[in-house]
């Protein structure tokens, strides 16, 4: 699925945001030289769309991954490696790119990048988010604590090192948090190695089952403590927004139907305009906004996981960075606009309108990958997509691929978008129909 070209034509100057930018060449005034540094990782879902809209805004990018391209010696402004685990390496890496290269901005993918992106940046003297408040985001038990010191809701938690006893963790778990807990990583996003424990056996099991993931999947230099947290029931959103000049502004607020209740949490649906009260939908972006300046995020997109129940509105994450895996092309705001052209045309210094909202019903399946084996294929995509109301599925596996499911694996299968003027149910329905045409495969 291509998102809609924007219009060339330059309208009037009282037109909101993006109706009155749709190129770099629009911008007002004085507008800032250079390229955008866009970082990814070598497995990456977001280059492909963060590209292609550079290409409909007229914004030049460099791509900087850990992982050397083939052309990089022909074309050395197209692509830079940069090694993610070595910040003063990479920022002096980057320094030496915009000399030759002069950079307006420096746009993170992932959360991989988004501590580059500000060092980097701060180097520079671009606009970019506090290094702290980035380190802050990526680091629960200090998003915790942040939150907690700030007067916010925030659950109890406990830190504990890999290299604890299980049963010892269990009884000071069982003593300061109690149960139902969740166990999970500190650095990990995505639900990965997040798990429920009901009683002190599963805990034992689960922190055991974490470790194993913290040894593997946490990259060098990323802290490798384990978190437990108290469970927090309630129904789960997600929030897409920006930072402009300090205050967020909402995207959109996107309701996760499935029930997320363990013992693990993999995300399936999407679906936006939120369905939830108007008064719960306030109380969530007012949330976000003193979430967001609590940590001293001030500049860029945010992806916040949040929980609502009777106790008001609970913070479970709020990421500097934009919706992972392809999820980002349910969106179109005025004028067909993507959510990356949107970034980009902040990140360069385009005028943001006070609160651009997305055009439509539309909504995002994650399709989960049912067991751990060899893919070998996928039947039904055509028929899924003839369906009312779906846009695209997308399998973004290759067969012969190893997968894994979560809580250990990253991936997901692939990716359905639908979008129907019939409202937020009737996304959902024609996502679950869709996926319901799907025969996996896997050895």
């Amino acid at each position: 699925m291509r998102p809609a070209r924007t219009r060339t034509s330059r309208p009037r100057s009282n037109e909101p945001f993006p109706s009155a930018v749709s190129s770099a060449a629009d911008l007002p005034g004085d507008r800032p030289e250079g390229r955008v540094l866009l970082l990814v990782t070598s497995s990456s879902y977001r280059a492909e769309d963060f590209l292609s809209a550079a290409e409909r805004v007229g914004v030049a990018v460099t791509v900087a991954s850990d992982h050397e391209q083939a052309f990089a010696g022909v074309a050395p402004a197209a692509s830079l490696f940069v090694d993610f685990s070595d910040s003063d390496r990479a920022v002096s890496t980057v320094a030496k790119l915009h000399r030759e290269h002069p950079l307006a901005a420096i746009v993170a993918a992932e959360d991989e990048g988004t501590i580059l992106a500000a060092a980097a940046s701060a180097a520079l003297g671009l606009p970019h988010n506090p290094i702290e408040a980035v380190r802050t985001a990526r680091r629960k038990d200090r998003f915790r604590e942040t939150l907690r010191e700030a007067g916010l809701p925030s659950p109890r938690f406990v830190t504990f090192a890999i290299d604890e006893d299980p049963d010892g963790v269990a009884g000071r778990a069982t003593k300061h948090i109690g149960f139902p807990c969740v166990v999970k990583p500190v650095s990990l996003a995505a639900s990965r190695g997040v798990i429920r424990a009901n009683d002190e056996s599963e805990l034992v099991a689960a922190f055991r089952r974490v470790v194993g993931i913290t040894s593997t999947a946490v990259r060098p230099g990323d802290a490798r403590e384990i978190i437990v947290e108290d469970y927090m029931p309630g129904a789960e959103v997600a929030l897409e927004g920006l930072v402009v000049e300090g205050e967020l502004r909402t995207l959109a607020v996107l309701d996760k139907p499935d029930a997320l209740e363990g013992p693990y949490f993999e995300e399936t649906l999407l679906v936006t305009p939120s369905r939830l009260p108007e008064e719960q939908q306030k109380a969530i972006r007012r949330t976000a906004g003193r979430v967001a300046r609590a940590i001293g995020l001030s500049h860029g997109p945010v992806h916040a996981e949040m929980r609502v129940n009777d106790d008001g509105v609970w913070a479970l994450e709020m990421a500097p960075r934009s919706i992972g895996g392809l999820c980002s092309r349910m969106f179109r705001f005025q004028a067909g606009v993507a959510l990356e052209e949107l970034i980009l045309l902040h990140a360069i210094g385009a005028p943001i309108e006070e609160r651009p909202t997305p055009t439509g019903p539309a909504g995002a399946m994650m399709i989960p990958i049912p067991r751990a084996g060899k893919f070998v294929e996928v039947e039904g995509t055509e028929k899924a997509r003839s369906l009312a109301g779906i846009e695209d599925v997308v399998i973004s596996l290759r067969p012969g691929q190893e997968v894994v499911p979560l809580p250990e694996g990253n991936r997901y299968l692939g990716f359905i978008f639908a979008r129907t003027a019939d409202g937020p149910d009737a996304v959902e329905s024609a996502l679950r129909e869709a996926h319901a045409c799907l025969k996996i495969a896997i050895e």
